[in-house]
């Protein structure tokens, strides 16, 4: 009875479209955060504000779905709408991937015709692509991404240095040091797929597969003396660095650290605005067939 009661409070709250293309807009997390990283960061209350509101929650299991909890915030069949995406953050890239491809295609048949907003902070820009080249997504229209380490990041070469020990030193260190040991030990295999591209890896494999061809946000940190920030270096979190994707991603600049922020809200809000108005593959490339470096200060 518990389970025909979640299936149908589901079936009622994720009803499919029946009126004017809209667009769905789906936030994804990166390394140890969640669904709730945009939203204490303030980047989903900045959005609400901007006729973006907030539906709930994209499970990678049955239900599929939990609506927003907050009375008054849901709308029925709002225009667009935001969604946030829960993965596993501590498992690898791949199978983050493919259940994030199962989730935007529950989203899909549940809102059918409507065309995505992929926007990825950190890792979750990595999964993001990794599921774009599979080619089982629904309409995407573009794909966002903050602070993402797309060249990878030496910080996850001296993580795996740092739990690479042998036997017994690694279970003293577990037992008797603690910290952040036994993380990174649970991290180690999506460590490994955020070391730098060589043959063999991940990301080298990526960053030389087709990708579709829809548009490209490169959301870059920058700092008072240099960009990136103490996470991923600049050129790694830029999209035109990759070789499948050289020339083919704007690029804007958001003052900050590696972590969410407010900044990344109102950067967001009018990034997406503009795309949810532009005609599809309208204002991808400059007249030079490059990417456009738009700094944006918050």
């Amino acid at each position: 009875m518990k389970k025909l009661f979640s299936l149908v409070l589901v079936a009622v709250l994720f009803l499919p479209y029946g009126g004017a293309r809209a667009d769905a807009v789906v936030l994804i997390h990166g390394y140890l955060g969640s669904p709730r990283s945009w939203i204490d960061s303030g980047v989903v209350p900045i959005l609400e504000r901007h006729a973006l509101p907030y539906e709930g929650v994209l499970l990678p299991e049955w239900p599929w779905f939990v609506p927003s909890p907050r009375p008054g915030v849901r709308k029925s069949n709002p225009e667009h709408a935001v969604y946030l995406a829960q993965l596993p953050s501590l498992a690898p890239i791949g199978l983050q991937a493919l259940l994030l491809e199962r989730q935007l295609q529950q989203l899909g048949h549940a809102r059918p015709g409507q065309s995505l907003i992929l926007v990825g902070h950190s890792v979750g820009g990595v999964v993001a692509r990794v599921a774009l080249t599979r080619g089982g997504l629904p309409s995407v229209k573009a794909l966002i991404t903050i602070a993402a380490p797309h060249l990878g990041t030496p910080r996850a070469e001296q993580a795996l240095d740092a739990i690479s020990d042998p036997w017994p030193i690694e279970v003293f260190k577990e037992f008797f040091i603690g910290g952040p040991y036994p993380l990174l030990r649970d991290s180690r295999d999506v460590l490994q797929d955020l070391t730098r591209p060589v043959p063999g890896s991940l990301l080298f494999a990526l960053n030389r597969t087709f990708h579709p061809d829809i548009r490209y946000i490169s959301v870059v940190r920058s700092q008072s003396f240099s960009l990136g920030d103490s996470l991923v270096p600049a050129f790694s979190q830029d999209m035109n660095q990759v070789p499948a994707l050289a020339g083919k991603s704007q690029v804007v600049l958001v003052a900050g650290d590696h972590p969410l922020f407010p900044g990344d809200g109102f950067a967001l809000e009018e990034m997406i605005h503009a795309l949810l108005q532009a005609p599809r593959g309208h204002g991808k490339k400059d007249a030079n067939g490059k990417g456009r470096d738009v700094p944006h200060d918050s």
